[in-house]
């Protein structure tokens, strides 16, 4: 049986010499490189043009994870993704997963799980856990909410807030009157539900509207 051939890219030299050791248990997986960051990890892909995946954190120095992502995708490569990083926040595996990734991993996740999707994304299938789902979709269902409970308008002006603008300022730059201004503060700040600016701002960055 062929081995399944993979790099592992994460600048943590204890923990991809850790994963490395936990993977040599299994026959029918070949670790070809460790690596510390993208541009060492495409150095490494130019030598083993067979390698089936690779395991990718995602903050790395020089060249990072979403930066490898991009670029795979970019170049159209057989080389499936597994990111494997500490951080569990829903915006970052929606954007590896529409970036290219083949599935995410928690770095504290055990290894049967480990294998079970190196397994399953070999045989060219995308594996999300149905924790690591679930966030995801949470994450996307606040954007779509988000992006349209205001109008361009009020984007346009919750955007110049953001930067510090009185309303005046932002009236002047957008050709309107201050009033019109206040009108637009007002809507936005009862959609958001915010008591104040600094609290609009706050709710505003939270559902990534600015």
């Amino acid at each position: 049986m062929t081995p399944i051939k993979l790099i592992i890219a994460d600048d943590h030299e204890l923990f991809r010499n850790g994963l490395n050791e936990l993977l040599k248990k299994y026959d029918d997986v070949q670790v070809v490189a460790l690596v510390e960051d993208g541009n060492v990890l495409f150095q490494e892909l130019e030598k083993h043009t067979d390698v089936a995946m690779v395991l990718l954190d995602i903050t790395m120095p020089n060249m990072d994870g979403f930066e490898v992502l991009n670029t795979l995708k970019n170049r159209n490569s057989q080389v499936k993704p597994i990111v494997i990083s500490m951080h569990d926040e829903g915006n970052y595996i929606a954007s590896c997963a529409k970036n290219g990734a083949y599935s995410y991993l928690l770095k504290n996740t055990d290894q049967e799980e480990l294998i079970k999707t190196i397994r399953i994304v070999n045989d060219g299938k995308k594996y999300f856990h149905p924790q690591i789902a679930e966030k995801m979709i949470n994450y996307m269902s606040e954007q779509s909410v988000s992006e349209n409970l205001l109008s361009n308008k009020e984007k346009e002006v919750l955007g110049l807030i953001a930067k510090g603008l009185t309303t005046k300022e932002i009236a002047k730059q957008l050709f309107v009157s201050s009033r019109t201004i206040e009108t637009h503060r007002a809507n936005i700040i009862k959609k958001l539900e915010a008591k104040n600016t600094a609290e609009l701002i706050k709710k505003a960055t939270e559902i990534n509207l600015i």
